[in-house]
């Protein structure tokens, strides 16, 4: 796809989401950290479901801290891979505090090196937290990359540089809520519907599925 049908593509999408933010609820950036860390491999809704009883309780690197591993584990078990993620979040709350001041690092580097980050999540926190431009492959944005010839590639690193490389710099900030949005309820890796995607001229899929509109009943 060229950079001129990217662009395209990005402005419809825009308008069809308008709103398009992440879904996690979060009120500072070390919530936006945990956040993100738990809800891998979790839904969003999961996520918000245990973090609205652990933020209150535990608000900062120091209250998660000191509470310690067995109460967050108590907040966050329904959470896929919890005992796990309880225990890498436990020593992320005490880097924080060893080495930057209790405040999240802006800096991917020293993000990835914290227990429980990756690149998705480092630039995850780097984009709703600091306001870089930098762009989240998770499974839609990486679906969708293929699927739609945006940025057809073999793994997230590539499909991020080749995203990074055709999205023109004004849509570069939201491209990848878009296309978690678009991938998360429209164009979905099973049951999609193309009849309802508004960027269909732009995508370059060979197996596009179009529904027959539900025939109008008569009303005599």
């Amino acid at each position: 796809m060229d950079r001129k049908t990217a662009g395209r593509l990005f402005q419809k999408l825009s308008r069809r989401f308008p709103e398009a933010r992440s879904e996690l609820q979060y009120d500072t950036r070390f919530q936006l950290l945990v956040a993100v860390i738990l809800s891998a491999q979790a839904t969003d809704i999961s996520v918000n479901a245990a973090t609205r009883t652990l933020f209150p309780e535990c608000p900062t690197p120091e209250a998660m801290l000191k509470a310690g591993e067995k109460v967050l584990l108590r907040h966050i078990r329904r959470i896929g891979l919890a005992p796990t993620k309880a225990k890498n979040v436990i020593k992320t709350c005490r880097i924080l505090l060893e080495q930057y001041g209790g405040e999240v690092p802006e800096d991917r580097d020293a993000l990835e090196s914290l227990p429980g980050v990756g690149r998705k999540t480092a630039n995850v926190v780097l984009n709703e937290g600091f306001g870089h431009p930098t762009i989240a492959v998770d499974t839609h944005v990486f679906r969708l990359s293929n699927r739609t010839g945006l940025a057809p590639s073999k793994n997230t690193v590539e499909t991020e540089n080749r995203l990074l490389e055709i999205i023109p710099e004004k849509w570069k900030m939201n491209a990848h809520r878009y296309l978690i949005m678009q991938g998360r309820y429209v164009c979905k890796a099973k049951n999609y519907n193309c009849s309802e995607c508004v960027i269909v001229k732009e995508c370059e899929f060979h197996d596009k599925h179009f529904e027959a509109a539900a025939p109008v009943k008569s009303k005599s």
